[in-house]
């Protein structure tokens, strides 16, 4: 059994958004990313799957992604991406496949491990970040935090956080997700997002103050899950 990350499917079942324009590692990528699931992913293993997973506006339109995914081998944990429009009640989501749980303001567990987390938001930087952006990502902090909480009230002294925006600036400046993060017993961060050599570049990887940080995006990791737990 192992626990592992891949994020930014960008599939489109069901809406024409073609994802080669993007470039040519994009091509046939839904076929790349089932191949590789297929030859990594057990069906003990456990996926996280850290936001923009489908490119449909309404949830009806996205059943035909989330079916796909759910034929995979695994169990799945997915998180809201900014792409994600289609998501809609939590307690509707996590009603409709026996093998994906829908991560929103609480934690999964994974062995002795919590596994929190909340979509995230574009960090402080020098070049954009107004009143809504700073409404939106205090409005964040705040479900990160009581995802982080949970995880404790219930015990686990592991915690593993899935963002879907780093946690940081392309600056790599500490901002107040890594401080809040380094506050709780956290080992591992895992995020997306990030796309292209320059969005690589960008985001925060390796370990930092004690804790692993990971970039997750499937074009980052060539279309192939990576493992971050046996």
């Amino acid at each position: 059994m192992g626990l592992y990350v891949i994020g930014d499917l960008h599939l489109s079942g069901s809406v024409e958004k073609p994802m080669d324009v993007f470039g040519m590692q994009w091509v046939e990528h839904q076929e790349k990313i089932e191949k590789n699931w297929k030859e990594t992913i057990g069906s003990e293993d456990m996926v996280l799957i850290p936001g923009d997973i489908s490119w449909a506006m309404r949830l009806e339109e996205a059943i035909v992604d989330l079916q796909w995914i759910q034929k995979l081998p695994g169990k799945k944990v997915l998180l809201k991406g900014n792409h994600d429009y289609w998501w809609s009640s939590i307690t509707k989501l996590n009603s409709l496949f026996p093998n994906m749980i829908f991560l929103q303001n609480d934690y999964v567990s994974y062995e002795d491990y919590a596994i929190c987390g909340t979509r995230g938001w574009t960090c402080p930087n020098p070049y954009k970040f107004d009143s809504q952006d700073e409404k939106i990502y205090n409005r964040e902090l705040q479900r990160l935090k009581l995802s982080l909480d949970k995880g404790l009230e219930e015990g686990f002294k592991k915690i593993i956080v899935m963002l879907h925006y780093p946690p940081t600036n392309d600056l790599k400046e500490p901002s107040e997700f890594t401080q809040l993060i380094q506050r709780y017993p956290v080992e591992k961060v895992v995020y997306g997002h990030l796309h292209g050599k320059e969005g690589f570049e960008a985001g925060l990887k390796g370990e930092h103050r004690g804790i692993i940080y990971y970039l997750t995006s499937c074009d980052y990791l060539d279309f192939v899950p990576i493992q971050i737990l046996e």
